[in-house]
């Protein structure tokens, strides 16, 4: 993993004490009820990792774009937070 994606996991996961590696990460952008179970890490990613890494991390994980915006805007409906990704 390139040093710019292991921030990611530094950024996601550093408030808590549930770790979540990479490959936990991505399944949970690509299903919104496993996102549900990792809220804070999802939102982590989505609000504060820059929007460059975000999209960095996704492709590393074969995760199109379109979706990963699309993901973003279904847990910014479902948390009520606001993201860029999603806007």
């Amino acid at each position: 993993m390139s040093k710019h994606l292991g921030s990611v996991l530094t950024t996601v996961n550093a408030p808590y004490s549930d770790q979540l590696d990479d490959a936990a990460l991505a399944h949970c952008l690509a299903d919104i009820e496993l996102a549900k179970q990792h809220p804070g890490h999802v939102s982590a990613l989505l609000g504060e990792v820059p929007l460059a890494q975000q999209v960095e991390f996704a492709t590393a994980h074969h995760i199109a774009v379109e979706d990963l915006k699309a993901f973003a805007a279904k847990f910014s409906a479902w948390s009520g937070e606001s993201y860029p990704l999603a806007a």
